[in-house]
């Protein structure tokens, strides 16, 4: 399979060198260009064609947002993940109804970030987990409850389990926990284990 391409735009170039140096030490992803400010992201993201663009949320001229919004509309194929020091509800809010394929911090670990990027290059949502409840509160809505097997499951997931063995403690086959995971994924918001126990932890919804 070929690298994921990636593009990053930030204002500061202390961050993009940081943030490039990042990516590259990890195996099946290659930066294929960056970018100052939004206006210059959405030019290099048209000539490049990268598979996730990483958007740095607040730069001089046109912001993280604007930016979005071009990019999705141009470029339907291409991901963005915003990646900013801000956690504002209205800013992730704005983030995510632009197009955005998720919203992460700056602080966020070498193995989230990289995570996150592959994430989004399978077309999954990417949200750190303390964002989550931020997310649906500024949204003004509750999340999508999980069913009581979804809740079995996840609690499972929590307490170490593989699937397999969570198929041996429910009596239902590995295909069937792969199966209520992924529901719990899309209700939450997230893209894997670790993440959909947290937030459902944070969310009242795991005892």
């Amino acid at each position: 399979m070929s690298d994921i391409k990636v593009l990053l735009a930030d204002d500061h170039p202390v961050v993009r060198e940081g943030l490039i140096a990042m990516l590259q030490s990890a195996d099946g992803i290659t930066v294929v260009g960056e970018a100052g400010s939004g206006e210059e992201a959405v030019v290099r993201a048209e000539a490049l064609r990268p598979d996730v663009i990483l958007l740095d949320l607040r730069m001089g001229g046109m912001d993280g947002v604007s930016a979005t919004e071009h990019i999705v509309r141009r470029l339907p194929g291409s991901k963005v993940v915003i990646v900013t020091t801000y956690e504002d509800d209205t800013d992730i809010l704005r983030a995510v109804e632009a197009g955005a394929a998720g919203y992460l911090l700056k602080g966020s670990s070498r193995a989230e970030m990289i995570g996150a990027v592959q994430s989004a290059a399978r077309g999954d949502t990417v949200l750190t987990p303390s964002l989550a409840g931020k997310l649906f509160r500024a949204r003004g809505a509750e999340p999508s409850p999980l069913s009581d097997r979804e809740r079995d499951v996840l609690r499972l997931v929590g307490q170490g389990l593989t699937n397999a063995e969570i198929g041996g403690e429910l009596f239902i086959s590995e295909a069937t926990v792969k199966t209520y995971l992924l529901r719990t994924f899309k209700k939450l918001g997230v893209s894997d284990r670790t993440a959909a126990v947290m937030t459902a932890m944070e969310r009242g919804l795991l005892p």
